[in-house]
């Protein structure tokens, strides 16, 4: 696994926020973070090492005139073999993390067309963040691959901290949607093979509030700075455009700098941090505050929550009248961020992250990195940053007055500041590089994929986005009956390992087709739909197509259903096993229960919608009116962007029709039912001569399947 040719695909989603490879818009918003630093800077990374040939950072497309239009491009390439690819997510415009929940499955589709677009399966995918936990979850188990998940910032100890400030419940649940995203965080947590943490008090204190806390499932592994932007101050270092916009606010510019750092957010506690200088006055004597929070033209066109950040800050400005002490700078470029962290330490100062919670903060190696020693919140990364670059010290982030005597005491001591200025240079280097961290992730990931294959957890990454056929045979009477004929037709599926999915589709329910299957020695299908095309499943794990079922819910009333159906004389419930969310079913005397016609013109007298589908000359199941096997196919046909003239589809009964019909390669096996016959002479539609499989392989040689996939009557005979 050592040549780029055959290496590693790493696909990284990260949903909301602006993603771009260049200039980031750090602190444009609540969305526009350290996260996404992260991701960009791990995707670069990664691709850097020599084990990994691609890296996909998928993120939400944005088209809106009130952002740069280089988020509306479909892919911008980062690093040779990195790529930003951008995804329709919902509204074109802009919107906040919170109102994206709703659109999260159709982003998932559209990264599956991606991945046929690519035509590789990646070998892994990585969710940061609760919303892309859930894209991830999802991708992961459709196509057979291992998931990482990293949260970032956790919604429980998020509504802890909110509630510890005084909060309802109600209304962190209105603002932040505090349950989805909760709930997401757990279904990334049952699916992940393993969750990259910061630190180790974000695994023992934050992880450990969820059910699915598997401590023995999380790696620490820190993230990295960019050790070439992130450097000390040169001497003699002369003062850049960005100071004369700071000295604009300030009466004593060339006073020690107290810096701070971050998005105009509430979690951020940029109110304690004023609140502590502005009631210390030996402190305002000592240094100027810096407060870069964002950009903004005008504060009345942020955001809810930024506004209110800023008019806040505003306020205590002019309640403690720090007017002349405080700068507030309305606009930066990313190119500036270093520069405030080095002439924070030319002037000896210190930088501030008074976070209500901080599961890791990279402003904070940013500047130990500059030589800018630390004051930060008693939480998750900087217990650790600081633990090991011994250059700071932890404060209380709701304690104004020892806020205020800690960053007092961090500027007074001359000769202890210059230690600290100098371990954390040390310290940065020695631990935070990207290469460090790429290389105890990947070992992370070879060992996931080694015991993946080991424990035999899938048989095979899905061949569903890469592959250009699909052979769907229906289960009962058709693929099992003769073993024989099994056989030979399993032999035709390991010759053709790799160049074509295999699939079933049954009217039993998902249980009862496994166990048949496993009885018949039949190994584990690419796909299976069950229950009468209620149903879809993938892979060994089953795992069940959930965009499917909000498919089918479309003007179901099951109860209403029933209700008229068992008026009817002839007709008895079958036992419960057999009733499935999306089937209702019925053994049925046909001779004296009404017609099929007649019991769909019934419902549909009163205003009831069902496929109604009767085989075997006794069951009678009640669908959805997007549900059947047929449907199902066309269904998997657009989500998987497999073209329906590439699928073969075999079947012996009445509810195999639909199926059979169109523009699929249909295929009648010889000991078919009599309700199949009037399909005989269509176009597109073999019976053949040969029994159970048997049919089933005669079908593949008809239209040359594994070929140029026509029937013999269509395909060019050269002489």
């Amino acid at each position: 696994m050592t040549a780029k040719a055959d290496g590693l695909y790493i696909m990284l989603i990260s949903v909301h926020g602006l993603i771009r490879g260049r200039d980031l818009e750090l602190g444009r918003d609540a969305d526009t973070g350290g996260q996404i630093i992260y991701v960009a800077e791990l995707a670069r990374a990664l691709v850097a090492h020599p084990d990994v040939a691609r890296v996909d950072l998928l993120t939400r497309m944005v088209v809106d005139a009130k952002v740069d239009e280089a988020y509306a491009a479909p892919e911008e390439e980062i690093a040779p073999g990195a790529h930003i690819i951008r995804l329709p997510c919902g509204p074109r415009r802009y919107l906040r993390k919170e109102v994206l929940w709703p659109h999260l499955d159709s982003f998932a589709d559209h990264a599956l067309h991606h991945i046929r677009r690519v035509g590789w399966v990646p070998d892994v995918i990585h969710g940061h963040y609760a919303d892309a936990g859930y894209v991830g979850a999802r991708l992961a188990g459709l196509l057979g691959v291992p998931l990482v998940y990293t949260g970032h910032s956790l919604g429980r100890e998020k509504q802890r901290r909110l509630i510890d400030q005084g909060l309802k419940p109600e209304s962190i649940e209105k603002q932040y949607n505090i349950s989805l995203r909760v709930e997401a965080e757990e279904y990334a947590l049952d699916n992940a093979a393993f969750v990259v943490a910061s630190t180790s008090q974000e695994v023992e204190q934050q992880y450990s509030l969820y059910d699915n806390y598997q401590p023995g499932r999380m790696v620490v592994i820190p993230p990295g700075v960019d050790l070439e932007r992130f450097r000390a101050p040169p001497r003699g270092m002369t003062k850049p455009p960005i100071y004369h916009e700071l000295a604009r606010f300030l009466r004593e510019p060339r006073k020690p700098m107290i810096l701070a750092l971050s998005r105009a957010d509430e979690r951020k506690n940029i109110r304690t941090l004023v609140r502590a200088y502005g009631e210390h006055p030996a402190l305002q004597e000592l240094a100027n505050l810096v407060v870069v929070a964002g950009n903004r033209d005008d504060i009345e066109t942020l955001d809810k929550g930024a506004r209110l950040v800023m008019t806040e800050l505003l306020m205590l400005i002019d309640r403690y009248d720090l007017y002349g002490k405080v700068a507030y700078p309305k606009h930066h470029e990313s190119q500036d961020v270093p520069i405030f962290y080095r002439l924070a330490a030319q002037r000896h100062g210190v930088f501030v992250n008074p976070a209500l919670t901080e599961p890791f903060g990279l402003t904070l190696i940013e500047a130990a990195a500059s030589g800018l020693p630390l004051v930060a919140t008693e939480d998750g990364g900087p217990r650790d940053i600081i633990g090991y670059c011994k250059n700071g010290l932890l404060i209380d982030p709701l304690d104004a007055k020892a806020m205020g005597e800690a960053i007092h005491d961090a500027l007074s001591d001359r000769a202890r500041w210059t230690r600290w200025a100098k371990s954390g240079i040390t310290g940065a280097r020695r631990r935070f590089s990207w290469s460090g961290h790429a290389n105890t992730y990947l070992r992370e990931i070879k060992r996931v994929l080694k015991e993946s294959q080991r424990a035999r957890l899938t048989r095979a990454k899905s061949k569903l986005p890469v592959s250009d056929r699909v052979i769907i045979t229906d289960v009962d009477n058709t693929l099992i009956g003769n073993e024989q004929a099994l056989a030979a037709f399993l032999e035709r599926l390991r010759e053709a390992e790799g160049r074509l999915v295999f699939g079933v589709a049954t009217g039993r329910r998902v249980e009862a087709a496994v166990r048949a299957l496993k009885e018949w020695h039949v190994p584990a299908p690419d796909l299976l739909v069950a229950a009468v095309g209620t149903e879809i499943y993938y892979g060994p794990k089953l795992v069940p197509d959930v965009g499917y079922q909000h498919h089918l819910a479309y003007r179901w009333e099951p109860e209403r259903l029933r209700a008229v159906i068992e008026e009817l004389p002839g007709v008895r419930l079958q036992e419960g096993e057999e009733q499935r969310p999306f089937k209702i079913s019925y053994f049925i005397d046909p001779d004296i229960a009404p017609s099929v016609r007649k019991i769909h013109r019934l419902l549909r007298q009163q205003n009831l919608h069902a496929n109604v589908v009767y085989s075997h000359g006794m069951y009678l199941d009640l669908l959805p009116v997007r549900a059947s096997k047929g449907g199902a196919i066309r269904y998997l046909s657009l989500r998987w962007g497999i073209p329906i003239e590439h699928v073969l589809v075999v079947g012996d009964s009445g509810n195999d029709e639909e199926m059979l019909s169109g523009n699929t390669l249909g295929v009648v096996v010889g000991n078919h039912s009599e309700e199949l016959e009037k399909l005989r002479g269509r176009e597109r539609i073999y019976f053949a001569e040969g029994t159970y499989a048997w049919g089933i392989i005669e079908g593949m040689d008809h239209y040359d399947f594994l070929g140029a996939m026509a029937p013999r009557d269509e395909r060019s005979v050269v002489v």
